[in-house]
């Protein structure tokens, strides 16, 4: 195998253009662990983050190259020892990656835990089953953490985007009632992933999830980082799901910070999600691809706002 594999990272932190295509070395293959050789890779928000630094810490800043990259759809290349399951070489599968140092989806040749990768869904190809495992296991995160029962009432915020589109659709395949904002241009989209009421998105969306339901919702997945804008929706002593960390604001609500690096090797749950797509429960959706040697141009595209569905690179 060849000593040195392309990749896209950042020699130093920095806005898009500080992404460039870099030769890393191979990984080495241990017990319980699969190479994927990747053909595809989702460009998310938290990839922007890493690649200007958001999250580095003084020891991060060593040692360059840093590849961004949580998703990642390829081909298994070789199986470690001590691999259990039904994988073969040659299968096409999806993977969710947590990066560090030069380990990224945004690599063609990528090691990963075996318990980190399933099968991409019957039907779909490489592009579409590479934005499924982050999102998709971020939402089922969130759900989970919040464990709201048939018939109660969830508020989604950011419902058009990749992550809140995936929370809308588990949760209705739950059972939940679910309320959604929307801008008026996407209305119809959320509406088609199975929300029960849409309200407008922006300023005073907590009233008017209040409107519809007068004693507040039971929980709220905030995926459009709406914090104290959305709280007011959700009754007293309800659930309140967060990403980036977020830890709430006073003790009226339980309140939940989801970090998918906890469901990183929940592969009951990963092939939980390629049985959902499978079954039409979940929409994969490809908003555009770029060749890797562009992914600054998908920085920029992602950045700019508006995209609906995911950016993927492809090697």
């Amino acid at each position: 195998m060849a000593s040195d594999m392309r990749a896209v990272g950042v020699t130093e932190f920095g806005g898009p253009e500080a992404l460039h295509v870099v030769d890393v070395p191979a990984e080495p293959l241990g017990a319980g662990q699969v190479r994927i050789r990747v053909a595809a890779a989702t460009v998310n928000p938290t990839d922007t983050g890493l690649r200007a630094g958001l999250y580095a810490r003084g020891e991060d800043r060593a040692d360059p190259p840093k590849v961004p990259g949580m998703d990642a759809a390829g081909t298994v290349a070789e199986i470690g020892p001590d691999v259990d399951g039904d994988l073969a070489v040659g299968d096409l599968v999806m993977a969710v990656v947590v990066p560090t140092g030069s380990h990224g989806a945004y690599r063609e040749d990528l090691v990963v835990p075996a318990a980190s990768v399933v099968r991409v869904p019957a039907g779909t190809d490489a592009l579409a089953a590479s934005t499924l495992p982050m999102n998709g296991l971020t939402a089922r995160l969130a759900l989970d953490r919040l464990a709201l029962r048939p018939g109660q009432v969830l508020a989604v915020s950011g419902a058009a985007g990749a992550l809140g589109g995936y929370v809308v659709q588990l949760a209705k395949a739950e059972g939940l009632t679910v309320v959604a904002d929307a801008a008026e241009a996407d209305e119809e989209l959320v509406r088609s992933f199975g929300a029960d009421v849409v309200v407008r998105r922006g300023e005073g969306v907590a009233g008017r999830i209040r409107e519809a339901f007068p004693d507040g919702v039971d929980g709220a997945v905030d995926t459009a980082l709406l914090h104290e804008q959305l709280t007011p929706a959700v009754r007293d002593g309800g659930g309140f799901a967060t990403v980036r960390g977020w830890a709430g604001d006073g003790d009226r609500l339980t309140f939940s910070p989801v970090f998918v690096r906890e469901y990183a090797q929940n592969r009951d749950a990963l092939d939980r999600l390629r049985q959902q797509a499978e079954d039409g429960v979940l929409t994969l959706r490809v908003a555009q691809t770029f060749p890797a040697e562009q992914a600054a141009e998908a920085h920029r595209r992602l950045e700019a706002g508006g995209t609906r569905g995911r950016l993927v690179l492809t090697f």
